[in-house]
């Protein structure tokens, strides 16, 4: 009985002394979940326009920062860690920054009054793919590293995809010609508020300064909102280069 009890002081004592690590890989795993879940929601925005996906990807970025702070007390508490200190931090960090820059697309579109366009729903597929690159490349992190890695590359080629639909967008936001022949009722409702203040031109002069204005108006809306989204897949990128340096410094 003496035994038993002296084992459990010396096993309380060494716990004191030299504490459990706690589990980040699982901890980065439930950011990650939450992560898959909003840029999901994000992707069926864009695919549909419908509020009910927005008003998804902003409960999902609130839960995502519960996690955040979460996890981040862990890591300020923590004695020791299974992986370098600095990395998990960033790790918390990036992967939070996709769920934030999600939920600015959605509500500045939503501001806007910008409807999803196919830029914006091929933006939203990437950007999504490296969202479940990361999820999968955390969740063997702790087993199998070699894997990891894999899909961290693949995380990262995402980013490489966007910035070349971020970079094709731009390209055709900016040509009057594709905005004349694609106006919308929206366009002309754009160039209609805007003649308002020009109301003492003649009427073709009234209206070709306003088409014109309305024009410029749609390019800085469109341009912010897919700025966003390559915003988004930074850090989708700058996640997967985390992964990558846990890899390697385990090797």
């Amino acid at each position: 009985m003496e035994s038993a009890t002296n084992e459990t002081l010396i096993g309380r004592l060494v716990g004191r002394l030299f504490p459990r690590a706690p589990d980040f890989y699982s901890l980065l795993n439930d950011h990650c979940d939450v992560v898959v879940s909003g840029t999901e929601a994000l992707l069926a925005y864009m695919r549909t326009g419908e509020e009910r996906h927005a008003d998804e990807v902003r409960e999902y970025e609130h839960v995502g920062d519960r996690i955040k702070r979460r996890n981040l007390d862990v890591l300020h508490g923590a004695f020791s860690t299974p992986m370098d200190r600095e990395d998990i931090y960033r790790a918390i960090t990036s992967i939070d920054d996709i769920l934030n820059y999600s939920k600015t697309t959605v509500r500045e579109m939503q501001i806007f009054a910008l409807p999803p366009d196919e830029h914006t729903l091929a933006m939203a597929e990437l950007l999504h793919q490296g969202a479940l690159a990361l999820r999968d490349g955390f969740r063997v992190l702790e087993k199998d590293p070699d894997q990891a890695e894999v899909h961290a590359i693949d995380a990262r080629k995402t980013e490489r995809n966007t910035e070349k639909l971020y970079r094709a967008s731009l390209a055709e936001l900016l040509d009057p010609a594709h905005y004349a022949a694609t106006l919308t009722d929206a366009h002309r409702s754009d160039a209609e508020a805007v003649s308002v203040l020009l109301s003492d031109l003649p009427a073709a002069e009234c209206r070709a300064i306003a088409t014109s204005v309305a024009f410029v108006i749609e390019v800085l809306k469109r341009r912010e909102i897919y700025r966003h989204m390559s915003n988004a897949s930074d850090r989708v990128m700058m996640a997967g280069g985390v992964l990558h340096d846990i890899v390697a410094k385990a090797a």
